[in-house]
């Protein structure tokens, strides 16, 4: 029998492919499943046009047996089959796709979709077997034919006897190395979860002779095995279901098949999607977050299937990084994948479904927010963070797909409200959206700072996280309101009773207030009256663009450590402490420097600020206490 060549560029593709196209060897499993699909599709098609032909989906079927023994791997299908011609062509001519051909003779659009259009997926058995058998009868054919290749240096192909049409292809599997395993492939166990993974959704049964076990006859103890075949993927997937068939226990309980996560999910979203781009996609929103969702070995994406067959497990291109945290899948006939199918090439098709997705994401929070409250406040708990971070990265590219989700806790309404919210309901002279920042909720409400503020009736939105005012400072303004810290250096409210003497007080207190931001050189960038105090009699402002929460947050950072912010000690000159600065200006001046570093200490203390020098601290207190 005479052994045919390769050609020479195939023989090159062909080495390229075992060690290079392919990442994985599990994957040629995969690949000769959806060649069988692909084979009983084309007979599906044929009936369509063909009266002579009926297709009936029950006597249609994959199916995998193994022969560990003698090393032995088959996938059989009852499909199309091929003739010797087709053998030819298919099999001696690298990336010579049959599929393809047939779509394009029949110009195939809707309905089933033949997956194997690159003609080289069959190739991918010679990563697994030494030797690859191809036993052929195609459909109105009286003859069958078996080709058989060991690889590059060639092939043969001789008649053979077949009585039924259909392909069986019959894998000679590799012996182990010290680095590879190929034991796995003859494994019922691994050949399960391989088919589990990959194939679950491939349209026709794919039955796998497995070994099972019962009593023996008599005998309660003794058991025995046997061999059947069984059905092993679940063949019509979730998401190409009606949503009226389903009810919320079905996308749980898949949810939980597929190991998305081990807690009950939030929220589940079914979509379908019939436009410019076709595609289904079940998408969940978790209830907590992944045990390493915020760490760097985290891996954002979503599974992506093309016509049920499994491509990316991760495919990160289909989220932003601020929904990262979301779960799922999405199914698409018109993708562009690569030679291997194991990538998506990057083209418009994935950026429409990505943003396709985007938006349900976004439109289902809303949802949330407007009927489900307390599941939102649950969801934001988790991943109100991962919002924020999507506002303050790529110099606020995405502010605007996020504004309307981010919440806060409210000093007026204690709990927590929206921006939208917040701005509904703000007084009429009102000019800003105010905010504090702090530790938590308790240590803002006794900032003095707030004191102006929620005197004059204004709302003030605590910002407890230290990414809120960086995330806050890109957004800048929400519908047309300026946001505005409690401890900016003007927090444009006007103070008549204040402002009427202030400009006199001013010159007054001049040189008083000089020779303290004298002996606070360094420290402070001034000293001067406040119009926010009213009990307290001392707080720290800040001018400029980096506020002290900033600072504070910065100075954890590497290479931060010298990061410092334009501090400004105010001073209530209401309060009783004032006159015993005045009386100490003009009759004890070393005791007004040490009373100015009390109160900037004091300050630093009510910011949660660290005291540069605590001994000198403790000492002036102790001369105070003589």
């Amino acid at each position: 029998m005479e052994k045919k060549q390769f050609k020479a560029e195939s023989k090159r593709l062909l080495d390229l492919m075992i060690n290079s196209i392919y990442t994985q060897k599990e994957i040629f499993l995969r690949e000769l499943i959806s060649n069988s699909s692909d084979a009983i599709d084309k007979i599906y098609y044929k009936a369509l046009t063909d009266e002579n032909i009926t297709f009936n989906k029950d006597n249609y079927y994959i199916q995998i047996t193994m022969d560990k023994d003698n090393r032995l791997l088959t996938i059989s299908d009852t499909g199309i089959g091929m003739t010797k011609e087709e053998l030819e062509e298919n099999l001696g001519i690298i990336a010579k796709s049959g599929s393809l051909a047939f779509k394009k003779e029949n110009e195939l659009k809707d309905g089933f979709d033949i997956i194997g259009q690159f003609g080289v997926g069959f190739y991918s058995a010679f990563m697994a077997a030494d030797c690859v058998t191809v036993i052929s009868k195609a459909l109105g054919s009286e003859e069958g034919y078996k080709w058989e290749s060991e690889g590059a240096e060639g092939y043969t192909l001789e008649p053979y006897s077949k009585t039924t049409v259909g392909t069986d292809i019959i894998l000679k599997i590799k012996e182990n190395t010290e680095d590879e395993k190929f034991d796995e492939f003859l494994e019922e166990y691994r050949l399960k979860s391989i088919i589990k993974k990959y194939s679950d959704f491939i349209r026709y049964p794919i039955k796998m002779l497995v070994t099972k076990s019962k009593a023996k006859e008599g005998s309660e103890n003794e058991y025995e095995e046997y061999k059947e075949y069984e059905v092993v993927n679940s063949m019509v997937p979730i998401w190409r279901k009606n949503k009226n068939e389903l009810k919320e226990e079905d996308y749980e309980k898949f949810y939980s098949e597929k190991h998305f996560g081990y807690s009950t999910p939030l929220k589940s979203i079914h979509v379908s999607v019939d436009g410019a781009v076709r595609f289904n996609s079940i998408l969940y929103i978790p209830s907590k977050p992944a045990f390493d969702f915020y760490t760097k070995e985290f891996e954002k994406g979503l599974e992506l299937y093309s016509n049920g067959v499994l491509i990316m497990s991760k495919c990160g291109d289909l989220l932003p990084d601020y929904f990262s945290f979301v779960q799922g899948l999405v199914d698409s006939e018109d993708l562009s994948l690569n030679i291997s199918r194991e990538m998506l090439q990057q083209d418009k098709q994935v950026k429409l479904i990505a943003k396709k997705i985007k938006e349900k994401i976004k439109s289902e929070l809303l949802l949330l927010i407007k009927n489900q409250r307390e599941k939102y406040e649950e969801f934001y708990e988790s991943f109100g963070r991962q919002l924020k971070y999507g506002v303050y990265s790529d110099f606020g590219m995405n502010k605007e797909d996020l504004q309307d989700l981010l919440m806060f806790y409210s000093s007026k309404q204690k709990k927590m409200i929206t921006l939208d919210e917040y701005v509904n309901a703000m007084d009429k002279d009102q000019k800003y959206i105010y905010y504090a920042c702090g530790e938590s909720k308790e240590r803002i409400d006794k900032l003095p700072q707030t004191e102006l503020v929620a005197e004059k009736g204004f709302d003030i939105l605590y910002f407890t996280d230290d990414i809120d005012e960086f995330a806050i400072r890109i957004l800048m303004n929400y519908k047309e309101k300026e946001f505005k810290s409690v401890s900016s250096g003007d927090l444009g409210i006007e103070a008549e009773e204040q402002n009427s003497d202030s400009k006199e007080e001013k010159e007054q207190n001049k040189e008083l207030f000089d020779y303290m931001k004298e002996a606070l050189a360094g420290k402070v960038k001034d000293v001067r009256a406040s119009k926010r105090l009213k009990n307290h009699p001392v707080c720290l402002s800040s001018d400029g663009e980096l506020s002290i929460e900033m600072e504070k947050i910065l100075k954890t950072m590497p290479n931060n450590a010298d990061v410092k912010a334009d501090k400004v000690l105010e001073i209530n000159i209401n309060h009783e402490i004032f006159n015993t600065l005045k009386a100490s200006f003009e009759q004890d001046k070393d005791k007004l420097k040490m009373f100015a570093n009390l109160l900037y200490n004091q300050a630093l203390l009510i910011e949660g600020l660290s005291i540069e020098d605590p001994v000198d601290f403790t000492n002036n207190i102790c001369k105070l206490m003589k």
